[in-house]
């Protein structure tokens, strides 16, 4: 396995990885596949899956949610990561969620919670193993990766969208620079707009909503292993925060890596020579982290 992956990702490297569409080649792509129903509608995710004769299932599967500020932006963002983890064995999932101009929180997370549902629901059709699914995100993506992470077994995050009674449990996350503390992002005044924008109400008076909605309040010993990229010269989301929570992630015993980018600012991992780094930083850490996660059923819940 370990020569395929080597080759895979020598391939995909030399390309460019601009863009993963068409996907590579062995891997499918399935568009616009429906995996819940919330506010009258449909929700959908893009599935890249693996060669089924190079990679025999069950496989690990990630799930990637894309940025924009809760407010825009599209699953496009990760085709590029999904489609080359794709490539190397892990089957991912870019998924849309309802955005803030259409539902406030937790509408989000709620449906990020029943994408990973779905996921685990059709694991076998799917050919992925239910103990080894993960979740990455890029700003406001990340955020609702983090929350995926920070608040399994807490029933009001679920959300009514589909496969009740199914784990939304994530045994990884991946957070490329990730909002991770509402509270202290309310004291910056270009925040406070979309902000309000996702939860609803301003910080006054409402500093508990703000709160529940921040993932490092919800860090404890079960939290899974996380990997943070983030740029130093950040000025949408500050540095700090992801120093913080890699803090408390192993306070509370958990491993939490941070990879930092001197002078890099917010989105820095889309571009080259970027993303090249931050793709092969992923790519061994999951194929690393996937492989110790084997055979841990029962731990769900």
């Amino acid at each position: 396995m370990e020569s395929l992956q080597a080759a895979a990702r020598g391939r995909m490297l030399r390309a460019g990885q601009r863009p993963a569409l068409p996907p590579p080649e062995g891997v499918e792509l399935r568009r616009s596949v429906v995996y819940g129903w919330a506010g009258g509608r449909e929700l959908t995710l893009d599935l890249f899956l693996p060669d089924e004769g190079a990679w025999p299932a069950p496989r690990p599967a990630m799930l990637f949610f894309h940025g924009g500020a809760w407010s825009s932006g599209t699953p496009g963002q990760f085709y590029r990561q999904a489609g080359s983890l794709a490539a190397v064995g892990i089957a991912c999932a870019s998924v849309s969620y309802r955005l803030s101009g259409e539902a406030k929180y937790p509408a989000a997370v709620e449906d990020a919670k029943c994408a990973v549902r779905w996921v685990r629901a059709h694991a076998g059709e799917l050919g992925v193993d239910p103990e080894r699914i993960g979740c990455a995100g890029a700003s406001a993506g990340g955020h609702l990766a983090a929350m995926l992470a920070t608040t399994a077994g807490i029933p009001r995050f679920e959300g009514n969208g589909g496969h009740s009674g199914v784990s939304s449990r994530v045994c990884l996350a991946v957070l490329f620079n990730p909002v991770l503390d509402l509270v202290a992002l309310a004291g910056e005044e270009r925040c406070v707009e979309w902000l309000i924008s996702f939860l609803g109400v301003p910080f006054e008076g409402n500093e508990a909503l703000y709160r529940d909605a921040s993932p490092i309040t919800h860090v404890g010993p079960e939290t899974p292993p996380c990997l943070l990229f983030h740029g130093m010269a950040d000025k949408a989301v500050p540095y700090a925060q992801a120093e913080r929570f890699r803090d408390v992630l192993r306070q509370n015993g958990v491993a939490g890596e941070l990879v930092s980018y001197e002078g890099r600012g917010h989105g820095f991992f889309s571009r080259s020579p970027y993303y090249e780094e931050t793709y092969t930083r992923m790519e061994g850490w999951l194929l690393d982290r996937f492989g110790q996660a084997a055979g841990r059923a029962g731990e769900l819940r």
